[in-house]
């Protein structure tokens, strides 16, 4: 595996920041410094980043997460404005964002632990569509959007089918849902500013299956491995240490609840039917103990009754 990867899977950072710190000289292999990413390390070989050695690589988990507005999607940022991870909650291991959003757009960013998995879902061959909920200055007709389905260049920069519906329109704005699969930088401002519209909020409301949903700002919330595991497809899910072959598969509640119903059900009857017989058997024998018809065929008369 190569360093950079080794790294990325360990959580520390994505591949991309991985090859900057061995650039910086901040990476060894086995007492070597590296000047270089092209280096393929072993499970044996000792790894060194800034001295500490390289955690081991552990399940690679999933948290959907509300940015507020007002935050850069960095680890450092150059000009020492708060970052989402200033202020995450405590009981968050580090991870790493998948893609970023900008300092005045909110709303829903995935964090994972594992940054190979980050690469992945970020990457638009994935076809996940990411959605926003957008308020804008100005108007815009079905023909201006319309335009967007194929695509557009704007200043030499080719975007791809860009999906956009107007939902209301309040004042002198316009409310919309736009839905992008590439994710470029600052995309849906540029896109809706090349239609006359000016962003004045941006709200990603899901990246692919994960919605944002009720989360608050500045709150986490795990996703489930097996529903992680169950996104990715069982080649990935087993790459990523979703699977444990110890694990027994969940049962499905439906055919159970269906399974104990008849069971009941069967029992019931059987029930009916053995106090169907009872009751027969019960006449039947009433029946028997009945006196016998006298000679001249008549019936007897029971003593107690009256002649």
């Amino acid at each position: 595996m190569r360093i950079a990867k080794a790294m990325a899977r360990a959580g520390l950072c994505s591949r991309r920041e991985a090859e900057r710190w061995i650039a910086d000289g901040r990476v060894s292999v086995n007492g070597q410094v590296l000047a270089t990413p092209a280096v393929e390390v072993k499970p044996k070989d000792r790894v060194l980043v800034d001295g500490r050695p390289l955690p081991v690589a552990e399940p690679a988990r999933l948290w959907r997460y509300n940015k507020p507005k007002g935050v850069v999607t960095t680890h450092n940022d150059p000009q020492g404005r708060p970052t989402v991870f200033d202020s995450l909650p405590p009981d968050l291991p580090r991870v790493i964002s998948v893609g970023r959003l900008d300092f005045n757009t909110e709303g829903l960013i995935l964090l994972t632990n594992d940054g190979e998995l980050a690469r992945h879902l970020e990457l638009p061959a994935t076809g996940w569509l990411r959605r926003y909920r957008v308020r804008a200055k100005g108007r815009v007709n079905a023909d201006d959007l319309g335009s967007l389905k194929d695509g557009v260049e704007i200043e030499g920069v080719r975007y791809g089918p860009v999906e956009v519906a107007i939902d209301t329109m309040q004042g002198a704005n316009t409310w919309l849902t736009v839905g992008i699969r590439e994710g470029k930088n600052r995309e849906v401002r540029k896109v809706l500013a090349h239609l006359g519209l000016e962003v004045n909020r941006l709200i990603r409301v899901s990246f692919g299956p994960f919605q944002l949903l009720d989360l608050k700002p500045g709150e986490a919330e795990s996703v489930r491995r097996r529903v992680l595991a169950d996104q990715l497809g069982a080649d990935l899910a087993e790459q990523f240490g979703l699977i444990d072959e110890r694990e027994e598969k969940p049962q499905a509640k439906k055919p159970g609840f269906n399974k104990v119903r008849s069971v009941t059900e069967r029992a019931a009857s059987e029930r009916g039917a053995t106090d169907r017989r009872g009751k027969n058997r019960s006449e039947n024998e009433r029946a028997g103990r009945r006196s016998p018809p006298r000679r001249d065929g008549k019936p007897r008369t029971d003593r107690r009754e009256k002649p």
